[in-house]
C-alpha cells in the first residue's frame, strides 16, 4: 500500500535529517518511495514563487499533486517541507488516501540556536521577509499522526517513532522480515552529488 510521509516544521527542526533516514530504511525494507526535499522542489518546481502565503500554498498544493501521482502508481512519497499553514494541509488529507503527517516539534528558540543555514539571523535582521517563526506564523498541527520533539531526542528515536507508526499501520514490514538490499545510502549519496553537478540541487 502506498503512502505519503509528510515531515513539516519550522526552518531548523530537523525535517530532512529525518525524513532521508526514513526514506532511506523505507527503501533498504523493500519499498518503492521517493524523497522530495522542499528545497529540491522550490529549485526545479517553484523557482518563480516567493514567501507570500498565496506562493506557499502554491508549492504545497503541487508537492502533494506530485505526491498523489506518485502514490497513484505505488510508490511511496516522503516529504520534507515546512507546509506551515493548517490548510493546505487539510488539503493534503482531502486529496491524498493515505496521509501520514509527522509533526518534527522543535521550539524557536532551538531551531535560532541550531541556525546552520544563517536564515534567521538574516530574517532577524530584516534581510528576509516572510520568514516562517519570525516574519510569518507557523500553525503547529493538531492532530498529527505522529509527533517527533526533536530538541529532546536523538535521531534515531524520532526515526523510530515513525517507523513504528507505520508498522503498526500495516503501512511498512518489520526490519526483521527483510532481506539486505542495495546499497540505499551509496545509491542516494551518488544521485544527489549528480544532481549537484547538473545544477539541480545545491551542493552539499
Amino acid at each position: 500500500m502506498s503512502f505519503t510521509l509528510w515531515f513539516t516544521g519550522l526552518s531548523g527542526a530537523g525535517k530532512t535529517t529525518l525524513s532521508r533516514c526514513v526514506y532511506l530504511e523505507l527503501r533498504r525494507r523493500g519499498l518503492a518511495a521517493e524523497l522530495l526535499d522542499g528545497d529540491i522542489i522550490r529549485t526545479n518546481f517553484s523557482s518563480e514563487l516567493g514567501f507570500s502565503r498565496r506562493d506557499r500554498d502554491v508549492n504545497v498544493r503541487r508537492i502533494g499533486f506530485v505526491s498523489h501521482l506518485l502514490n497513484r502508481h505505488g510508490v511511496v512519497s516522503v516529504v520534507a517541507a515546512i507546509a506551515p499553514y493548517a490548510l493546505a494541509r487539510a488539503q493534503n488529507r482531502e486529496l491524498l488516501e493515505n496521509y501520514v503527517e509527522v509533526f518534527v516539534n522543535c521550539p524557536l528558540e532551538v531551531t535560532e540556536r541550531r541556525d546552520v543555514k544563517g536564515l534567521y539571523a538574516r530574517a532577524r535582521a530584516g534581510q528576509i521577509s516572510n520568514f516562517t517563526g519570525v516574519s510569518d506564523p507557523y500553525e503547529e498541527p493538531r492532530t498529527p499522526e505522529v509527533t517527533c520533539f526533536t530538541d529532546r531526542e536523538d535521531v534515531a528515536t524520532s526515526v523510530g517513532r515513525v517507523l513504528e507508526y507505520l508498522q503498526d499501520k500495516g503501512l511498512a514490514p518489520p526490519a526483521a522480515d527483510c532481506q539486505p538490499g542495495e546499497d540505499c545510502e551509496r545509491a542516494d549519496r551518488q544521485w544527489r552529488s549528480r544532481l549537484a553537478r547538473l545544477g539541480y540541487a545545491r551542493a552539499d
